[in-house]
């Protein structure tokens, strides 16, 4: 596994599974030595994983404001077909998605969490923060 050779200071040689279904190419080489490596996604702080994880940060959205930019994103980057394509994929990956964050609540695990979407009037360039657990 990725986690488990990045903690024993291995270098990690990965072509993700999907990169391979959708014939791009190339992969990703990560080499021994690096101070920080920054994991991206929902699944990246998997309760099963969190002795090989040193922090997390969650973004905590609003989930109508999070739709609509992720499918906005979508239809623009073309990556999931045409619009109706796009919201049937968001849509189908949300089923599995939400049952997924009920079970693992990576927010309760999280060193920092970050507003993704405004609680609070802020100036361009300023975020929201605030502290993980005690």
């Amino acid at each position: 596994m990725v986690l488990e050779q990045l903690h024993r200071g291995e270098a990690v040689h990965l072509r993700p599974p999907a990169w391979e279904a959708h014939d791009r190419a190339g992969k990703i080489f990560l080499p021994t030595g690096l101070e920080l490596v920054v994991v991206e996604g929902v699944g990246a702080s998997q309760r099963e994983h969190a002795e090989l994880i040193d922090a997390t940060i969650w973004v905590q959205s609003d989930f109508a404001e999070a739709e609509r930019r992720g499918i906005a994103r979508d239809i623009a980057s073309r990556v999931n077909g045409d619009p109706e394509a796009t919201v049937a994929f968001w849509h189908e990956w949300m089923s599995h998605e939400l049952p997924f964050l009920e079970r693992q609540k990576p927010w309760e695990r999280a060193a920092l969490v970050l507003a993704g979407t405004a609680v609070l009037p802020l100036e361009p360039g300023q975020v929201a923060v605030a502290p993980g657990p005690l």
